[in-house]
């Protein structure tokens, strides 16, 4: 299985990157963590902010395989524990399928992507910068990964 972290947003900080990348190699090749950045819509003084919303989401759509289980994550989905998304995890491994993880940008996931999901995963009620989502998302995704095979990394 391959988790795919399809993020709206580029250049991420180097701390970042290096966090990410810790994670990313402590995962095996059968729980593989991908991150596909999609550049941002444009912003700015009179920017149609619904157009890049539309836009990013139309960016996503695009890198997005027929056959992945696609997870929203937005502040209004559900909270998982720790304990539950390594429930969450050890299905889609099961289910043979890849996994899409979506992160919009700064105005959230375009509201199509949205409805389509198959879940929708709350990491906070806290709005949280979106290098912070990255780094929180393989963290949380190498312990998930531990909790089913029994690592102390969890204790």
């Amino acid at each position: 299985m391959k988790v795919r972290l399809v993020a709206v947003g580029t250049r991420m900080p180097d701390w970042v990157e290096r966090g990410v990348e810790e994670y990313r190699k402590r995962l095996p090749r059968d729980f593989a963590l991908e991150i596909v950045e999609i550049a941002p819509g444009a912003r700015g003084k009179n920017a149609d902010v619904a157009r890049a919303v539309a836009l990013e989401g139309q960016r996503m759509r695009d890198r997005l395989r027929g056959d992945e289980l696609c997870v929203a994550l937005e502040v209004g989905g559900q909270a998982w524990s720790t304990e539950r998304l390594a429930r969450e995890a050890d299905q889609w491994r099961h289910s043979g399928r890849d996994v899409a993880l979506l992160v919009g940008g700064p105005e959230g996931l375009d509201p199509g992507l949205s409805a389509g999901a198959e879940r929708r995963w709350s990491l906070s009620p806290l709005t949280l910068p979106h290098p912070m989502v990255r780094l929180i998302l393989a963290e949380q995704l190498y312990r998930a990964w531990t909790l089913l095979v029994g690592h102390p990394y969890h204790r």
